[in-house]
């Protein structure tokens, strides 16, 4: 025993004796792009375009992108968009309108010198299975057992579930956005090991009376597959299967990141009841 301890001290003095500094440069990202959010819908209303700088540092304030020219086109229409409000960086339609299947679609972004573009085009929109939910053991209050399912290859969808609880009785004193949640999921032509195995999410629990809205956006592969990425960046981190960190897809010309994409919405609504 004396002699296998004498081992390991010596190979410990050896380990420690082989230590080196070393100095490794880091370098710094390439922040010089614009961030684009764009989603069109099918429903009739003012269209948005948000536009920023990426974030320098985690949980930072969101820099707009100001004075820009932006336009949405397709083979028979053009739409104007105006910064509303002034210097916010969200771009919205001066007329109301409609996306439609069979259109191709064009941003067109000018800020300065340069000019980015995006092209896209829209996937018809389906019925779908309402949400499930059932209630919380521990008390009163409900919580959200089910909404999609996380793979179909043929058809890829994006569900948006609006729950407010600020009209049932108990709640109207409350800080009105303390009664609110929203939450979203993803239904993708593939299913990852790190999608699998990603982090528990914190339940929302709401009460009796609810009101829940859920909206279904229709995807094309490349939306899918943009989200996907974004996804194993974000929310699918910290599980058992880390992906190593990388650029996310775009459809936007060089200079710009993020997504061009046009939807068509489903919506129902549900009261939670007994």
């Amino acid at each position: 025993m004396k002699r296998q301890g004498t081992y390991l001290f010596l190979l410990l003095i050896l380990f420690a004796s082989c230590e080196k500094r070393s100095d490794f440069e880091v370098k710094s990202a390439d922040l010089n792009f614009i961030v684009v959010d764009a989603l069109l819908t099918n429903e009739v209303k003012n269209q948005l375009v948000s536009l920023s700088y990426p974030l320098t540092q985690l949980n930072g304030n969101v820099r707009p992108v100001t004075g820009a020219s932006v336009l949405i086109s397709n083979e028979d229409s053009v739409y104007l968009l105006n910064e509303s409000p002034v210097n916010s960086g969200k771009y919205v339609s001066m007329t109301s309108f409609s996306a439609q299947a069979g259109k191709h679609y064009t941003l067109k972004v000018i800020h300065g010198t340069n000019i980015y573009t995006a092209k896209a085009q829209m996937v018809t929109g389906m019925d779908f299975v309402p949400l499930r939910y059932m209630k919380n053991g521990l008390d009163n209050l409900y919580r959200i057992l089910w909404v999609s399912n996380p793979y179909n290859p043929n058809r890829p969808a994006m569900y948006e579930v609006l729950l407010d609880w600020s009209h049932v009785p108990g709640y109207q004193n409350y800080n009105q956005e303390d009664c609110k949640s929203r939450m979203m999921v993803y239904t993708l032509p593939t299913l990852d090991v790190s999608e699998v195995f990603s982090p528990s999410k914190e339940k929302i629990l709401f009460p009796l009376g609810t009101k829940i809205t859920e909206r279904r956006y229709s995807l094309t592969n490349e939306h899918a597959e943009f989200l996907r990425e974004m996804l194993m960046e974000t929310d699918w981190q910290g599980g058992f299967f880390n992906t190593a960190p990388a650029n996310i897809t775009t459809n936007l010309s060089s200079g710009a990141r993020g997504f061009f994409g046009v939807c068509a919405v489903t919506s129902k609504e549900i009261e939670v009841i007994k």
